[in-house]
């Protein structure tokens, strides 16, 4: 005779995306799988001056040990309402700084955050950017390791043919808004400043890979796709 409970199927470790040393200090970037508790979003976690979350992986038992043996989290960055999933936990579990843009922080009123309007530094090579358009409260963050890399959340996704793009959906909350802001990103950097672009959701176009490189090109054409 069978359970008719499932056992659950154990959680993939996260993936070395990035490496790099700068000065004597060595920047890490890892993603973790997607996460149904974010509709399949894709967190990763950044190691620089500090150990930087951005958004919500699973959380469960093998993604707690690896953070502790990494040396724990100091700030979780969230880049839309969606990326929230178990955020109140996360924060509870790790004492971490939980930041995100002003107009989602509404949805955490019993937590602990720290909002921003336009534009906030996390670090002096980590600042995180309100582009609002997906929701009114999306933003990116930007770290200027590794040539610079961009987290863009649902802001920007891959598309089915490995491009990037804005992705209108049913619940887009301002489509005019969402591209002017794309729109700020291109003039916000260059081919010398943003080498690489790692997007929140849909990775499994990428074949594999989580992180698109040249990504200042990718951001010049992804209005062209969009």
């Amino acid at each position: 005779m069978t359970s008719s409970s499932a056992t659950p199927r154990p959680t993939k470790p996260p993936r070395l995306v990035l490496t790099a040393t700068a000065g004597d200090r060595p920047h890490t970037l890892y993603a973790f799988p997607p996460n149904r508790d974010t509709l399949g979003g894709t967190a990763y976690f950044l190691m620089e001056s500090v150990n930087i979350l951005i958004d919500c992986p699973a959380w469960d038992e093998p993604t707690q040990t690896f953070l502790a043996q990494q040396g724990g989290v100091q700030f979780l960055f969230l880049t839309h309402r969606d990326s929230i999933g178990q955020a109140q936990v996360i924060q509870k579990s790790l004492g971490c700084a939980i930041v995100l843009q002003e107009q989602e922080a509404y949805l955490l009123p019993s937590t602990p955050v720290i909002p921003f309007t336009q534009d906030f530094a996390l670090t002096p090579a980590t600042r995180a950017l309100w582009t609002p358009g997906h929701t009114p409260g999306s933003a990116c963050l930007y770290h200027s390791g590794f040539g610079g890399v961009l987290f863009t959340g649902r802001h920007l996704l891959p598309t089915p043919q490995g491009t990037l793009a804005p992705i209108k959906t049913a619940k887009t909350f301002h489509w005019p808004r969402q591209q002017r802001h794309v729109q700020r990103l291109i003039d916000e950097f260059t081919d010398a400043t943003l080498h690489w672009i790692c997007p929140g959701a849909h990775t499994g176009f990428l074949r594999g890979k989580l992180a698109l490189a040249d990504g200042y090109q990718h951001l010049q054409q992804s209005l062209t796709d969009a």
